[in-house]
């Protein structure tokens, strides 16, 4: 029996972030946080899965923002966030992964790199900062994935069940899902998916829950630097 922790508790709708084909038989979540070095490790080898598995595989992002250990994620979330509203997500997303040993050192200076090479208005989007939705879509995942036993980033779950081996073994949960899927539209039920092997944790932060979310100070370094600190 799967442990109650295991299981995906937020189902994937349409506020969701979904890069791929929307009927693929695989759906791939992450929870990630853009300043976090094994989410930058990550991210190159989802991408090979991505291309390997192409039309059967569909890619779902969702933010976990550990800013007790990474002080720049919640910024980067919310840059990523104000980029979707003007459409841009994934290329920010996808900026800010493969720029990543590069603007963490610098910060939210360090950021505003990414708002210029994606060619993006840097008043409309300080602007777009101070939209509440942005919040409230990041706390969303957050809270989510809290519930759905996310204590690490980055955190997989194929098809809805936590991915808990190491990124090599990911190939393979997503085969057998794959198969899994294949064989159940064929009327052959393979039985449940077997979670991973816990070995290796890169990033955690322990003790996770709604008080430490609460505690995070939503920073806004592009919008008040034009309309001044707030009272």
């Amino acid at each position: 029996m799967m442990p109650d922790d295991a299981a995906l508790v937020v189902p994937v709708s349409a506020v969701d972030h979904i890069q791929g084909n929307a009927h693929a038989v695989v759906t791939l979540v992450e929870y990630g946080d853009f300043q976090c070095p094994a989410c930058g490790m990550a991210y190159p080898l989802v991408k090979q899965l991505q291309h390997r598995y192409a039309g059967n595989l569909r890619l779902v992002f969702r933010h976990f923002p550990l800013s007790q250990a990474h002080p720049y994620a919640q910024l980067a979330a919310e840059l990523a966030e104000a980029a979707a509203i003007e459409g841009q997500f994934w290329p920010m997303h996808d900026w800010l992964y493969e720029n990543q040993q590069d603007w963490a050192p610098y910060g939210d200076a360090g950021l505003e790199a990414g708002v210029r090479a994606l060619g993006l208005d840097e008043q409309a989007l300080a602007a777009t900062l101070r939209n509440p939705d942005i919040d409230a879509h990041i706390r969303r995942d957050f809270m989510g994935g809290v519930r759905s036993g996310v204590n690490g980033t980055p955190s997989f779950y194929v098809n809805g069940y936590l991915h808990q081996g190491e990124f090599d073994a990911l190939t393979h949960a997503i085969a057998r899902a794959r198969a899994l899927q294949q064989h159940r539209q064929r009327g052959v039920d393979l039985g449940a998916p077997t979670l991973g092997w816990r070995r290796h944790r890169p990033t955690t932060q322990r003790h996770i829950d709604s008080r430490m979310f609460d505690a995070m100070s939503p920073l806004r370094s592009h919008a008040r630097t034009r309309e001044g600190p707030r009272p």
